[in-house]
Order: structure tokens, then C-alpha cells, then sequence
């Protein structure tokens, strides 16, 4: 039986199989690790994960079709969750830190990561993110303050994550061909990240500002803030810069700001 990847799940399955161990590779996975895969699609890179013989392996799929040939396939050497990975509460799956491994659907990959990333659980319930992404997403996630691509998507990610670019990989690696080249990235759980009570007040404040993103900071402020002249002082705040022009870290101090003038 042929599967036919489904346009409508953002379906691009990973053939090159020279990518696959690469991938593989860069979670150094040991005997006692515990492995989560997003959207194993045919199982091409599962395999491979198997090889290295985790000591669990957790995958999600969506696809009722093809989490029948996972089954299959595979057998009693996975746990599988055949559901939208949107609708999983990560940290119940395992009491062990899992590395997780996803080529991420593009419809909804950045959905997936700002998910992960604003549950408010005290304790990290992965070792690290192994995800591929669409390359201009990938290069708004690794932007930097005072660039084109600089956005909520790069502050939001590392705010608790240091993220590093693996390398990128190219249509062709994958089936149906895509029509953009995609991006490897890896990301690490910091030690210490600015504590917000509520992640979401990040979500609000950095929603606002770029909302305006060609318009200088003022506006924003006075919209989030009625005293935004403090706001201002407290944070030493140079009015006439735009919201690309700020760095992370004064994001995250704007929303503990706004998390004490809610409470």
C-alpha cells in the first residue's frame, strides 16, 4: 500500500536517508535514553532512532493511516499516541526526560514550538528539541535584535532555550518535494531564564509591540500601560527606538510589568 502524504497535515516525508542518521546523530542517544517523535509519517527516521536502541521510544501521529503502518511496522518497539500533537499534555507521557526528534508539519510548526514553550510546567519534561523547520521560519526563530527577521518568534524562543542551527537541508531530501529548503535546529533548556508567573503576559506584550512593529515604541507602551511614563524610567526606555530595535531581555522585564499591573 502506498501512502500518500496529505497536503492537508503539511506532509513532507524525509527520504535522504544520509540526513537521517545526521539527524539521528545529533541526539546523542544512549541505552537509557527515552525518545518522543513528532509525526513519524512512514517511520524513515524511527528506524534509525531504533538502531540506537533507546530504552523507550514515544512517537506521535496523527495520521490514522499511517499510525496503522506504524503499528505494524514496528510493532512493540514503540509507544504510540495516534493524536494531534496540539491536543497532548507532553509532560504526562514519561516520567523520564524525553529528547524529542520532529519534522514538523509547516502549517503548524510554529504553533507546536509556542506551545511547548509557554506551558507553564516547573519542570523541563525534555532533554532537548531536534526539529526541522521551514528555513524562514528557522531564520526568524535564530534572528538577533535589530534585524529584518528579529520578531515574537525569536524572543519567545529563547527566552528558556538556547537554540543552535544544525544545518539546512534541501528540497530534494524529501517526498513530495517541497517548495522551500528546510532547517535543522536544536534546542537546549537554560539553567536560569527571566521567571514570569504567566507566559502568556509575554504572549500579550510581544503581540502588541510588533502588532506596530514600524511604528516607534510610545505606542505600544501607552496601549499596554495608563502610567507608561514610569514604565519608561523604571526601564530606561529610549522612545524613539521601534519594537525591533529591543533586545529580548527588556521584553521579558516589559512582561513581568505588565503581570504586576494585572495582579
Amino acid at each position: 500500500m502506498i501512502i500518500k502524504a496529505k497536503k492537508s497535515l503539511g506532509q513532507n516525508f524525509l527520504i535522504d536517508k544520509n540526513i537521517i542518521k545526521k539527524i539521528v546523530e545529533v541526539g546523542n542517544i544512549l541505552s537509557n535514553s527515552s525518545v518522543l517523535e513528532i509525526g513519524a509519517g512512514t517511520g524513515n527516521l524511527t528506524e534509525y532512532i531504533l538502531e540506537k536502541k533507546p530504552k523507550k521510544l514515544y512517537i506521535i501521529e496523527k495520521d490514522e493511516k499511517l499510525a496503522v503502518k506504524l503499528k505494524e511496522r514496528f510493532d512493540k518497539k514503540i509507544n504510540l499516541i495516534n493524536k494531534d500533537v496540539l491536543e497532548v499534555s507532553e509532560n504526562l507521557i514519561s516520567s523520564d526526560k524525553l529528547i524529542v526528534y520532529g519534522n514538523l508539519p509547516y502549517n503548524i510548526s510554529t504553533q507546536i514550538l509556542a506551545k511547548w514553550i509557554t506551558n507553564d510546567h516547573k519542570s523541563n519534561w525534555y532533554e532537548n528539541y531536534i526539529l526541522m523547520f521551514q528555513k524562514e521560519v528557522a531564520d526568524r526563530i535564530l534572528a538577533h535584535t535589530n534585524s529584518k527577521n528579529y520578531g515574537r518568534l525569536s524572543i519567545l524562543s529563547n527566552w528558556k532555550l538556547d537554540v543552535k542551527k544544525i544545518f539546512n537541508i534541501k528540497a530534494s531530501c524529501f517526498a513530495p518535494k517541497p517548495k522551500v529548503e528546510s532547517t535543522l535546529l536544536k534546542f537546549t533548556p537554560k539553567k536560569k531564564y527571566f521567571e514570569l508567573k504567566n507566559s502568556k503576559n509575554l504572549e500579550i506584550v510581544t503581540r502588541v509591540f510588533f502588532n506596530q512593529r514600524r511604528k516607534k515604541i510610545k505606542n505600544p507602551l501607552n496601549q499596554l500601560f495608563k502610567k507608561s511614563d514610569k514604565i519608561i524610567e523604571k526601564l530606561k526606555l529610549n522612545i524613539d527606538l521601534r519594537p525591533q530595535n529591543l533586545s529580548p531581555k527588556t521584553y521579558y522585564e516589559l512582561a513581568k510589568e505588565y503581570e504586576i499591573l494585572r495582579n
